[in-house]
């Protein structure tokens, strides 16, 4: 028996190269974040690793390297947001895990440090099973219409997380570990992304309707206003990771839980996947821990390094007497 697979038109593809675009800006951008918040750390009082203060997030904005690396993660976003109106969720989505070979690449070359062969099979991991997943998702998924109970269950499921979350970190701040924030940013950010997608599919239902605001549309205020407030708890988190681990540890953490939030939120809830044959549901699984492995395999990889004696520097001769 034959499967029908949904295919993607050239307009929807037209989502895949733009969403690649994205990612160069997210890596470079992080790159960028994670110096301005490492120099602001050592200029101020305050431990960053428990969570940055207003007087330390006030000094970032004052960084031209942190500001710099905003720009780029803005663009970055936006490229993402136009990939997400052209294409499923479950196929632009993950393709962000291109930025963690840029940024495992350019921090190598930041910290004259060669990839060493455990760097390289972490983010293989990463990579390989993102692709696979997109692979998978490019042939069985589609965007379909998203009912007002989609949205109420999303939304009460965000509450919760954000709850969950924020209690976590209030009370274990002081202990919390840089696997905490970038796992707590990536669920975050996979909310961001599902409800950006709604947002936009709602504003474009607007527009084809000649702006007629119906009773129903407080959803859409509500997914604007979960959409803020996941993504500034988000950002607030990657900074603080920034302070506590490499970039490409955070954005491997990103680039992996981000999209893996957001696929299943459009797996499960939204019916992307509806036509998808059972075999796929196996993939994803398969693919999602591969890549899952691959970024505790790099943050087992960084443990090692900091633990690692820091070669001594080169210290001037001393001046001949005479």
């Amino acid at each position: 028996m034959s499967v029908d697979f949904a295919s993607l038109s050239p307009l929807q593809a037209l989502g895949i190269p733009i969403a690649l675009i994205g990612a160069v800006f997210l890596a470079l951008g992080a790159e960028f974040q994670h110096r301005g918040v490492n120099k602001v750390d050592a200029a101020t009082t305050g431990n960053a690793k428990s969570g940055l203060n207003v007087g330390q997030m006030w000094a970032l904005v004052k960084r031209p390297s942190w500001v710099i690396g905003t720009v780029m993660i803005t663009l970055a976003i936006i490229f993402q947001l136009v990939s997400l109106y052209l294409a499923p969720l479950t196929v632009v989505q993950p393709l962000g895990a291109v930025a963690l070979v840029i940024t495992a690449i350019v921090n190598a070359r930041v910290n004259k440090r060669k990839l060493d062969r455990a760097t390289i099979r972490a983010v293989a991991f990463c990579v390989g099973g993102i692709a696979l997943f997109v692979t998978i998702a490019a042939l069985t998924t589609s965007t379909l219409p998203i009912s007002e109970l989609q949205l109420v269950v999303v939304l009460i499921i965000l509450a919760v997380v954000l709850g969950i979350v924020t209690t976590v970190f209030l009370l274990y701040r002081t202990r919390a570990t840089t696997v905490f924030y970038i796992v707590g940013a990536g669920i975050l950010f996979g909310f961001v992304a599902t409800l950006a997608k709604v947002v936009i599919e709602r504003v474009q239902t607007l527009f084809i309707g000649g702006f007629h605001i119906g009773p129903n549309d407080w959803l859409t205020i509500l997914c604007f206003i979960g959409l803020i407030a996941a993504g500034l708890a988000g950002t607030y988190f990657v900074q603080t990771a920034y302070s506590t681990g490499p970039p490409d540890l955070v954005v491997a953490g990103l680039t992996v839980i981000d999209p893996m939030v957001g696929v299943t939120i459009g797996i499960v809830v939204l019916g992307e996947a509806k036509s998808a044959p059972w075999w796929a549901t196996i993939v994803f699984v398969i693919a999602g821990a591969a890549a899952v492995y691959g970024v505790f395999q790099l943050a087992r990889r960084n443990s090692a390094l900091e633990t690692e004696p820091a070669a001594p520097e080169p210290t001037d001769p001393a001046p001949s007497e005479g």
